[in-house]
């Protein structure tokens, strides 16, 4: 019997030979990467009459709902960067009421004493919280863990002991900043700090959300998976944590101006109080840490149960903490994280995903 001996090399019909090109092609053309999600899409499409509906409140809606919407939108920005500094920087920070203070005390510096227009003092005020970040970003640094949180309290403590000993803006006494809105009609007033309020909320969730789309946010999130994992892969963790300290220290400076606005008196007990940080915390807890969504919810059920329980005082407050504890001991990564886990839903989705054409 003879015997035939197949040369793969040569043999077209070989079980070696090359892959049909074209098959691989087809193979690989039917799918594609992409972040964008139908929910996504949806999401935007609501955000964007959302936003005009706002936009345009003072022309149909009441001084009581503009005022409640920008409170809303301040506490926003201020989850935000909390969000941004904590969730994905890995500083939880307990100090952030110092750059509110400041930002509010820059309206009696800068507008009282300065005669600098009143709502551009906000972006002055910006200016001042992101300065005013670099020292205290080379103290807090020095600290890790609970030791930096503790730290970050005790410096916006001494900041608040410190002007409330300055004669020059009242001390403790704190001043009226009724004077910079003389001559300024009261809708005006409400129209300006809402569209304001809504830069600063929606611009500081959209600003958020296109960093994480970028290298940056690539790299910050992987900061706050490993910063040993992340300098083996020649992330700067010290750059990306200054960078984002000193953002969230000015933002917050701009918040707290804003915020300060609408009450028009500023003391250095509620410039600097603990409660601003204790809201982001909740907000940012409660919705879902290291997530865009999760602060947008947290801010909706501050506010939820703030106006529910408006007739009972203060327990709104013991209603929140409650509502903390249970959240951290059943749902870690809040309510948002949850729905994310069980539903996979991403209102604004970040990362690349393969799907088929």
């Amino acid at each position: 019997m003879s015997t035939e001996t197949l040369n793969p090399s040569s043999s077209p019909s070989s079980s070696s030979s090359p892959p049909d090109t074209a098959a691989t092609a087809t193979a690989a053309g039917s799918y594609r990467v992409t972040r964008a999600t139908p929910l996504g899409f949806a999401a935007a499409i609501g955000g964007l009459i959302l936003v005009a509906a706002i936009a345009s409140m003072p022309w149909w809606g009441s001084k009581g709902d503009i005022r409640l919407v920008t409170e809303f939108l301040c506490i926003l920005a201020l989850a935000q960067m909390w969000n941004l500094l904590a969730g994905y920087g890995g500083l939880a920070s307990m100090g952030q009421q110092a750059f509110i203070g400041i930002g509010a005390y820059c309206l009696v510096i800068f507008g009282l004493h300065g005669g600098v227009p009143v709502f551009w003092v906000i972006p002055a005020a910006g200016i001042t919280g992101a300065l005013l970040a670099i020292p205290a970003a080379m103290i807090a640094f020095r600290l890790r863990g609970a030791y930096f949180a503790i730290g970050t309290w005790v410096m916006a403590e001494a900041i608040r002991l410190i002007v409330t000993n300055l004669p020059q803006v009242s001390g403790g006494s704190g001043v009226s900043i009724a004077p910079l809105l003389k001559g300024m009609s009261v809708d005006t007033r409400f129209s300006i700090t809402l569209w304001l309020a809504l830069a600063l909320g929606v611009g500081g969730t959209l600003a958020l959300y296109a960093l994480l789309r970028t290298r940056w946010g690539l790299a910050l999130t992987a900061v706050r998976d490993s910063e040993v994992a992340s300098e083996t892969l020649g992330v700067s963790v010290p750059r990306i944590k200054w960078a984002v300290y000193i953002a969230a220290g000015g933002a917050a400076a701009m918040a707290g101006a804003l915020l300060f606005i609408t009450k028009l008196r500023v003391s250095p007990d509620a410039a600097f109080s603990m409660n601003w940080t204790a809201l982001m915390f909740f907000a940012v807890v409660i919705g879902g840490i290291g997530t865009i969504e999760g602060p947008i919810l947290g801010a909706l059920v501050y506010f939820f149960l703030r106006e529910w329980l408006s007739d009972f005082g203060s327990w709104y407050l013991i209603a929140l903490g409650v509502l903390t504890v249970v959240i951290v001991l059943w749902a870690p990564g809040g309510v948002w994280g949850s729905i994310t886990k069980r539903w996979d839903w991403h209102l604004f989705p970040v990362r690349r995903r393969v799907v088929g054409k």
